[in-house]
């Protein structure tokens, strides 16, 4: 029935905005006055209507000051009410209820008007919140009779707080108003626990801090969940509710870790059972709530009750030891203390004890705030030299490890693309420069020489004189590699003892005019090794060109190692071109 209302709170709100300042509005009634009552719930008539909204004078009907918990209930969970609705010149008239313990159905003139909550056929249904409730009224409806069926198997039963017929454009305003300082608190409480945890990662006394997060986290939840402007961020009651609950018993275990750590040379271990018990009401209570085992409704008194015997013993515990604490630890749990005060005076007001009225529970909150923020203030130069301290040090720290790391990567790209043994490029450069030199050789027409070398007998070697010799033939083979050839010109070991060159812009005749003078030069090189002459060592080469020998440069592999093996079956220190 009030699912118009989701989504469509705050452009109500514009529209109140516009409104222009010459619309008189009828002034809001309280309906405090005139009601009835009876116990029980009513039969149904054949077409299904209850025979008591079609009964107007009946013995039964009792008055009654406000329409909630009459005399004599004796467990009883259906109770009826009715009103007649006063008259007036209103425009857009609307009943406002501030809350109903639980279900209820409205009926105008016996007609149906109204629900919250579903109703089983035994009249009976779950919780399903405690929203604020707007029921529009067609203008006919004033003077007219207005019947409320309601359930409830809560230690309340009736309509709760307030009952108004207003203007609905007043409405709003009216929630506005009662809703803006509770939001405000709210977003200060949240904005709290948000710095206390961040506190808590960076300062010495964690625990102190995490509690005051908990404490702040804790408030504006329970605050903001119980603002009747929730209801028109998200229409949800019973979420709210949950969110409320869930906040509203979180309060003593963050009041009790702030306690066990300042007073850890006195009563921990009192302290430390007290907010273990409140963290296992919550964990069951909202746990078994979730899980539909038990209405969330239920919860409240049993916390409650549970709440006064802790805040007595939590009182009880702090005062002898007052003098010892620190100012701001004072000023922290005095706030703490007017909190409990005023959370205590609205649970009397819930249960009767007091008259209804909105208690300022927001402003014990506010005033925790506050007292956190002075605190806050006169640390704050300490703190901000240390941060500016530890900032530095980070700083100083990051370029460092940066530094680390980009030496690092550059060692590593190096030993990636480097043979180890001989300090040519290895396999895979070689390959990403034959893809980038075959590709530019494609786009501009030019030759492209490759040459696959191997040097001759160098299993004997090893064979003979051992893998170390072997390994100053290949490193003085490498070097005389390096020194024939130009930068222009690519040189690698493939491994073992087979290397490869790649010569842009040469043809395979102007590869093997440049060989000669290696295949010269490298069999007059000396090798020694433990006091033994190597040698003379000479190399076997394949020549491939493109584009004279393929038109794919990245067939030029394949090619010059045929030619390397007729070199090798020609008698070997030759160079051969493939064809």
């Amino acid at each position: 029935m009030r699912a118009w209302r989701h989504g469509l709170g705050w452009a109500l709100l514009l529209c109140l905005l516009l409104i222009p300042a010459w619309v008189q509005a009828a002034p809001p009634r309280d309906l405090a006055n005139g009601w009835e009552y009876r116990w029980g719930d009513s039969p149904r008539l054949p077409d299904g209507s209850p025979a008591w909204t079609r009964q107007a004078e009946d013995d039964a009907w009792q008055p009654i000051a406000f329409p909630s918990n009459p005399p004599d209930r004796q467990g009883r969970h259906h109770a009826w009410f009715r009103i007649t609705l006063p008259e007036g010149n209103w425009r857009d008239p609307v009943l406002y209820i501030y809350s109903i313990d639980l279900l209820a159905e409205f009926y105008l003139d016996g007609e149906p008007l109204y629900r919250h909550g579903s109703f089983d056929e035994a009249g009976t249904g779950r919780f399903v919140g405690w929203p604020w409730h707007m029921i529009p009224l067609p203008r006919e409806a004033l003077g007219r009779e207005l019947q409320v069926r309601v359930y409830s198997d809560y230690l309340d039963i009736g309509l709760w707080g307030e009952v108004r017929l207003m203007e609905r454009a007043d409405l709003f305003g009216y929630l506005l108003r009662h809703s803006a300082g509770a939001l405000i608190v709210s977003g200060l409480c949240l904005l709290l626990a948000l710095l206390a945890g961040a506190f808590a990662l960076i300062r010495s006394d964690r625990r102190s801090f995490a509690a005051i997060a908990l404490f702040g986290l804790a408030a504006g939840g329970m605050i903001l969940a119980e603002s009747q402007a929730s209801q028109l961020l998200l229409d949800t009651p019973l979420l709210w509710d949950f969110l409320a609950a869930a906040g509203y018993f979180t309060l003593p275990i963050a009041m009790g870790l702030l306690l066990e750590r300042w007073l850890a040379g006195t009563r921990p271990r009192l302290i430390r059972r007290l907010w273990q018990a409140h963290l296992g009401y919550l964990i069951l209570a909202l746990g078994a709530s979730g899980l539909g085992w038990i209405d969330l409704a239920i919860t409240f008194p049993i916390f409650d009750a549970l709440l006064l015997a802790s805040l007595v013993t939590l009182m009880g515990a702090t005062l002898p030891h007052w003098r010892r604490l620190a100012r701001r630890q004072q000023a922290i749990l005095a706030t703490c203390a007017l909190f409990g005060l005023l959370l205590l005076a609205d649970m009397a007001v819930a249960h009767g004890v007091l008259p209804w009225g909105r208690v300022p529970v927001a402003a014990g909150a506010l005033a925790f705030v506050l007292a956190i923020v002075a605190i806050c203030l006169l640390d704050y130069a300490r703190t901000q030299r240390d941060l500016e301290r530890l900032n530095r040090h980070l700083e100083n720290e990051v370029a460092e490890r940066t530094r680390q790391l980009q030496a690092l990567v550059a060692r590593l790209e190096t030993d990636s693309r480097t043979d180890p043994l001989t300090g040519l490029a290895n396999r895979r450069h070689f390959e990403e420069r034959l893809a980038e030199e075959a590709s530019r050789a494609r786009r501009h027409g030019t030759p492209l020489a490759l040459v696959m070398i191997d040097i001759d007998h160098f299993k004997a070697v090893n064979d003979r004189h051992g893998h170390e010799a072997g390994d100053r033939v290949l490193e003085g083979v490498a070097d005389g590699l390096r020194q024939h050839f130009r930068d222009g010109d690519l040189v690698c070991r493939l491994g073992g003892e087979e290397f490869v060159l790649l010569l842009p812009h040469a043809d395979a005749e102007g590869a093997r005019a440049r060989l000669e003078g290696l295949m010269t030069a490298l069999p007059g090189r000396v090798y020694w090794h433990q006091g033994q002459l190597l040698g003379p060592i000479s190399v076997s080469c394949g020549i491939a060109a493109y584009p004279s020998h393929t038109q794919d440069p990245m067939a030029l592999v394949g090619l010059a190692d045929q030619a390397l093996y007729a070199a090798k079956q020609g008698g070997r220190a030759r160079a051969e071109i493939y064809g």
